[in-house]
């Protein structure tokens, strides 16, 4: 179950960066309509990433940047664990932003940052939203610092919430152009380490492979800490979005910075909850 809410960060990461600065949102929402709701889904969405696909369309969690995504049926365990104690009451939106902040906090038996709630659930959700709206492991540093700035969101926050991939798996597709053919000849990207991109080419074997993953974090992908940052520092980050990191000046002393931990934890929570209040739907609930 840690492996799977775990992975959630990633989803709040990446997943709810689409639309206008939220408002609304407060502390203790549910303190009288659902006293018990926080720590329901302590111990066990806009979640529109959730929402299942139809016959007539695609929805977010099988648009190409959310297939790596997991802990579904966490989520859905935890919604129907609230739901009984508390009917039509907690959002799934909320769920999601509180399971985010549970799942980094487990391994330290702490919260490690307040989470506003208040937030309504979308009823419509498009893969073509997640792909407009994502950050692209493919980018370069300009187009990175672009999508963060269109959330209002800082060079800071970028590297900062970047840090969340020392958790999970990377599809190898996502990646193997920089092992075999990194300027379409032929060639690998000179600026990844070359015995990590050795140690990848063992596992990721060709240009056309899909379905094998390789952990973001080669050496602690199931624990939330700042390891991200020193094989950054080493070129072993797996992405070229990762990499990208490396090319700024302004971003590399970020990177520096984020190498004590503790400045790293104390900073992830703060860009945590800046990204939190981002499209947020808040006031009456309408619950169909």
């Amino acid at each position: 179950m840690k492996t799977n809410l775990i992975l959630l960060v990633c989803l709040v990461v990446f997943g709810v960066l689409g639309v206008c600065q939220g408002t609304g949102l407060r502390r203790k929402f549910y303190e009288k309509t659902c006293p018990c709701a926080e720590e329901i889904v302590r111990n066990g969405c806009e979640a529109s990433v959730l929402l299942n696909s139809t016959a007539n369309n695609t929805a977010e969690k099988d648009a190409i940047p959310n297939l790596s995504l997991a802990g579904f049926d966490v989520i859905d365990d935890v919604k129907a664990q609230v739901e009984k104690a508390c009917p039509g009451v907690v959002s799934c939106a909320d769920i999601v932003a509180l399971a985010a902040r549970d799942s980094v906090s487990f391994q330290f038996k702490r919260s490690m940052w307040n989470v506003l709630t208040g937030r309504r659930d979308g009823r419509v959700s498009l893969a073509s939203e997640a792909r407009a709206n994502i950050p692209s492991p493919f980018f370069n540093f300009t187009t990175l610092e672009q999508s963060f700035a269109s959330k209002n969101l800082t060079v800071h926050d970028l590297v900062v919430l970047s840090g969340a991939h020392t958790i999970g798996v990377g599809h190898c597709n996502l990646f193997s152009s920089r092992l075999y053919n990194f300027t379409g000849k032929g060639d690998a990207d000179p600026s990844l380490n070359s015995t990590y991109a050795a140690f990848l080419r063992t596992k990721c074997k060709s240009l056309s492979d899909t379905t094998t993953t390789v952990e973001m974090d080669p050496n602690s992908s199931q624990n939330f800490d700042n390891d991200y940052f020193k094989i950054l520092k080493q070129h072993k980050g797996l992405f070229l979005s990762d990499a990208a990191l490396l090319t700024q000046k302004g971003s590399t002393n970020v990177v520096d910075e984020l190498l004590d931990s503790k400045k790293f934890f104390k900073e992830f929570a703060q860009s945590m909850k800046r990204m939190g209040a981002i499209g947020v739907l808040t006031g009456n609930f309408r619950r169909d």
